[in-house]
């Protein structure tokens, strides 16, 4: 891995060129050389394929119409996104169906065929926060239950956790892996905070990094937001 300054005719680069591939981290720019991943075929790997391969057939399927599609391209297009090198991109609507569909799915919700109505993402959780304990193999999900998605059944709090790391890491950029989601329910509301499983056991002294986004019940889906990384209890 070597570092690399850029002149004046390179602002940024990300992405794999030829044999290298360049990127950044909190210390700056760098290339590497580039690495073909494996493809261990994991049970988990080939679910997420399915359901990609359904969405994608079923954007053309019914009861989706042109109307349906169009309506997805005007709500895609109201959503500003942040490519690599930072620079401000729009999905198209085909992919903001299946971003939004998949999240939907995997929460465990119903596939939503309706484009948004309302223009823009669900806010995140200032108040997320997890916390965990070796004894009860459980991640305790704090977060604010006054929100909009709390009171809607259909929507959900969904959360992945990041595999556990050595106390005296400092950064975390994956893997990450779907640990459960929170349910809303109409009227009455869910409290906060909540249990859940975690996809790995919990070991004391370890540190976890846990990330989440709000899902609504019209399929809009917020960016994923984090909590600060905790020390697993005894």
């Amino acid at each position: 891995m070597a570092l690399i300054k850029y002149g004046g005719g390179i602002v940024g680069m990300s992405g794999s060129v030829a044999g290298n591939t360049h990127a950044r981290n909190r210390f700056g720019n760098y290339v590497r050389a580039r690495t073909k991943p494996v493809n261990p075929k994991s049970a988990r790997q080939m679910a997420a394929r399915i359901l990609i391969m359904m969405l994608a057939e079923q954007w053309r399927e019914d009861p989706m119409t042109a109307a349906k599609r169009i309506a997805w391209e005007t709500y895609a297009e109201s959503v500003n996104w942040n490519n690599k090198l930072g620079e401000t991109v729009k999905l198209t609507g085909y992919n903001m169906f299946i971003r939004s569909n998949a999240a939907i799915i995997t929460a465990g919700g119903t596939m939503v065929t309706d484009g948004p109505t309302d223009l823009g993402l669900p806010p995140g959780d200032e108040l997320f926060a997890v916390t965990g304990s070796e004894s009860t193999q459980k991640l305790s999900v704090v977060f604010d239950d006054t929100k909009d998605w709390a009171l809607e059944t259909g929507a959900f709090l969904s959360i992945e956790m990041g595999i556990p790391q050595n106390p005296t890491r400092n950064f975390f950029g994956g893997p990450w892996r779907f640990a459960e989601a929170i349910a809303g329910v109409d009227t009455t509301g869910v409290s906060s905070p909540q249990d859940i499983d975690p996809p790995w056991t919990l070991t004391e002294g370890q540190k976890i990094w846990c990330r989440a986004r709000i899902i609504r019940l019209d399929g809009r889906s917020s960016t994923q937001f984090g909590a600060d990384p905790f020390a697993v209890g005894a």
